[in-house]
C-alpha cells in the first residue's frame, strides 16, 4: 500500500458493484466483502467512495480491516486533503440526546456507581447502551449476580481501634491502593472516543490494576503507551484458533510488561445478547440483517458475534501445558463456575481462576461469583487444605458489584480482589476520564468507611466471621429491592410492530 490516491479518485467507487472507503487515511476496496461484513453492506454502501474512520473506530477492533482483507485489497493512501467531507446529518433523536449530554447532572452530584449507569444511560447512544448493558437470554443471570450480594449480612464488631484504616492490597504481588482491578471489556470507544485509554488514565492515577481486553477498540500497543512507567496491567485473552496468532499476541505482551494472562474459558461460543441482537434488527433493515453472505455470515447477532468469530471452542485442560511452554506469565483462569474447575487448575499449578460467569452474558442461569467464592473456598479448603486468601492460588470474582461492601464481603470470603467493568465503562461513557476517576473515588471513600463501621483497620482484618452467608445458596430469599439498582435496570422487550397507519 504505497501509491497515493486522491479524494476524487476515491469518491469515484461508491457503488455495490465497485466500493472503496477509507479508513484511517489508507484506501481499501471492500466490494467482495459486502455481503461478508457481519453488520451487513448497507452500513458499508453508506460510505462508499468516502471517509467511513469515524463509523468504523467504536465498532471495530483497530487491526479488523486489515486482517480481513487480502493484501492486494490495501489500495494506497489517501490524499486526505482532497477528500470530500462526509455530511453528518443530525437526526431529531440524536439532538435529543445532544441535549440530554448537555443537561447531564454535575459530577459533584454523583453519588455512587449506581448513578454513572443512570446517566450513560440517557447520555449514551442506543448502539452502545445495548452492547454494553446487553446480558444472556431473559437477563437472570446478570440480574442475580447483584442480587447475591444482598443475601449477605455483615457481623461487624466494636470497640476496635479504627483510627486508621488501610484498604489497600497486593494482587499477584503487585501493589494496589484498594482490592479492585479493572476487568476486561470489550469495544471501549462505543462508550467514547479515547475508549480503553480512560480506564488506564483513571488506573495509573488511582494505583490499581487494569485487566487490558483481547477487544478493545484501542490497540494493545496504544494502551500500553499510554501507562505510566512502573504502572501494572494484566492482559485478558480470548484464544485464537490460530494457536500461532495467539503465541504471537501472548509474547508480545509478556514483552511488553503483562503482569499477569487471563485466560477467558466460558466462551467457547457467544451467549444471546438479546438487547443487543434487537438493536441490530432496528439499525438495519430487518430482511437484509435475516440475510445470510456467500460464507454463511449470520448478521442477527448484535455487535458481540461479529467481533468474536475468532475463538477456539476446542480449548481445554491439555491445551495448559502449551500455555507454560510459550509464556512465563502466571496464569489465571477466567470464568470458572464451581470449585471442582476450580481445584482442576489448583492441581494444574496455575495462579489462580476469577470466579464469574462474563457478567451474565453467557449461560443464564449460571450462578453468581459470589456464590461460587464460598463454595470454592470450602472444598478446597477440605480437599487441599488451602486456607484463602492465598498468595499461591488467588481467588478472584466479578459480576454486579456496586459497593464497596460487596468488595468487602468477597475479601471476608477469601477474595483476593474484586473485578469491576461496566460501572467504570459507564463512567467514561457519561463523564469521560473524569467519571472514572470519580468513581474510584466513591470506591476510596467507601472502603474507608465501611472498614471504620465493620471495625476492621485492614482488609487481613476482614474475616470469614464478619459475614453471615447462610442464605447465599438460596435463591428465593425475600430481601429489601436496591431500587437504584432496580430503576437503572431496562427489562427486555419484545418483537414490535412495524410502523403502520393507525386503525380508522
Amino acid at each position: 500500500m504505497s501509491q497515493t490516491i486522491s479524494g476524487k479518485e476515491v469518491a469515484l467507487h461508491n457503488t455495490r458493484q465497485s466500493c472503496w472507503i477509507i479508513v484511517h487515511g489508507k484506501v481499501y476496496d471492500v466490494t467482495d466483502f459486502l455481503d461478508d461484513h457481519p453488520g451487513g453492506s448497507k452500513i458499508i454502501l453508506k460510505y462508499a467512495g468516502k471517509d467511513a474512520t469515524a463509523e468504523y473506530d467504536p465498532i471495530h477492533l483497530p487491526d479488523a480491516i486489515t486482517t480481513n482483507l487480502p493484501p492486494e485489497k490495501h489500495l494506497g493512501v489517501a490524499q486526505m486533503d482532497t477528500v470530500e467531507k462526509v455530511e453528518i446529518k443530525i437526526t431529531d433523536e440524536e439532538k435529543a440526546r445532544l441535549e440530554r449530554v448537555s443537561n447531564r447532572p454535575s459530577l459533584d452530584e454523583v453519588l455512587n456507581l449506581h448513578d454513572f449507569e443512570h446517566v450513560a444511560r440517557l447520555v449514551m447512544p442506543d448502539k452502545a447502551w445495548a452492547y454494553y448493558s446487553s446480558a444472556a437470554d431473559d437477563e437472570i443471570t446478570h440480574r442475580e449476580n447483584h442480587a447475591a450480594y444482598h443475601r449477605i449480612w455483615f457481623r461487624p464488631r466494636v470497640l476496635r481501634d479504627v483510627t486508621n484504616v488501610d484498604w489497600s492490597t497486593t494482587v499477584l504481588g503487585h501493589k494496589s491502593s484498594m482490592p479492585v482491578y479493572i476487568t476486561a471489556t470489550a469495544l471501549g470507544k462505543l462508550g467514547h472516543p479515547d475508549g480503553e485509554l480512560n480506564l488506564t488514565r483513571a488506573a495509573a492515577k488511582h494505583g490499581i490494576i487494569q485487566m487490558i481486553p483481547t477487544l478493545a477498540s484501542c490497540s494493545f500497543d496504544q494502551i500500553m503507551d499510554a501507562a505510566q512507567p512502573g504502572q501494572v496491567q494484566f492482559f485478558q485473552l480470548y484464544v485464537n484458533k490460530d494457536r500461532e496468532i495467539t503465541k504471537r499476541i501472548l509474547q508480545h505482551a509478556e514483552k511488553r510488561g503483562i503482569k499477569g494472562l487471563f485466560i477467558t474459558v466460558d466462551a467457547p461460543q457467544l451467549g444471546r445478547r438479546e438487547k443487543d441482537m434487537r438493536m441490530k434488527f432496528e439499525a438495519e433493515d430487518p430482511s437484509e440483517v435475516s440475510k445470510a453472505g456467500a460464507s454463511g455470515v449470520d448478521r442477527s447477532q448484535g455487535a458481540a458475534r461479529a467481533i468474536s468469530s475468532f475463538i477456539d471452542p476446542g480449548l481445554n485442560w491439555n491445551d495448559l501445558k502449551w500455555f507454560k511452554s510459550i509464556t512465563s506469565m502466571p496464569l489465571i483462569l477466567k470464568g470458572v463456575q464451581c470449585w471442582e474447575d476450580a481445584m482442576e487448575a489448583y492441581d494444574h499449578g496455575l495462579a489462580g481462576v476469577v470466579l464469574s460467569n462474563h457478567g451474565g452474558r453467557q449461560l443464564d442461569f449460571s450462578r453468581s461469583g459470589i456464590e461460587i467464592l464460598a463454595e470454592v473456598v470450602e472444598n478446597l479448603s477440605k480437599k487441599r487444605n488451602l486456607t484463602f486468601p492465598n498468595e499461591k492460588f488467588q481467588l478472584f470474582i466479578d459480576g454486579g458489584v456496586r459497593r464497596a461492601t460487596d468488595v468487602l464481603k468477597a475479601v471476608a470470603l477469601g477474595a483476593t480482589a474484586v473485578g469491576i467493568g461496566r460501572p467504570f465503562i459507564y463512567a467514561y461513557s457519561a463523564y469521560g476520564q473524569e467519571g472514572v476517576d470519580k468513581a474510584l473515588q466513591i470506591l476510596h471513600d467507601e472502603f474507608e468507611m465501611n472498614l471504620r463501621l465493620l471495625g476492621a483497620p485492614t482488609l487481613k482484618n476482614v474475616v470469614p466471621e464478619m459475614v453471615d452467608t447462610s442464605n447465599l445458596s438460596s435463591h428465593i430469599v425475600s430481601v429489601p429491592d436496591d431500587r437504584l439498582y432496580v430503576s437503572n435496570y431496562e427489562s427486555l422487550r419484545g418483537a414490535q410492530l412495524k410502523v403502520s397507519k393507525p386503525k380508522l
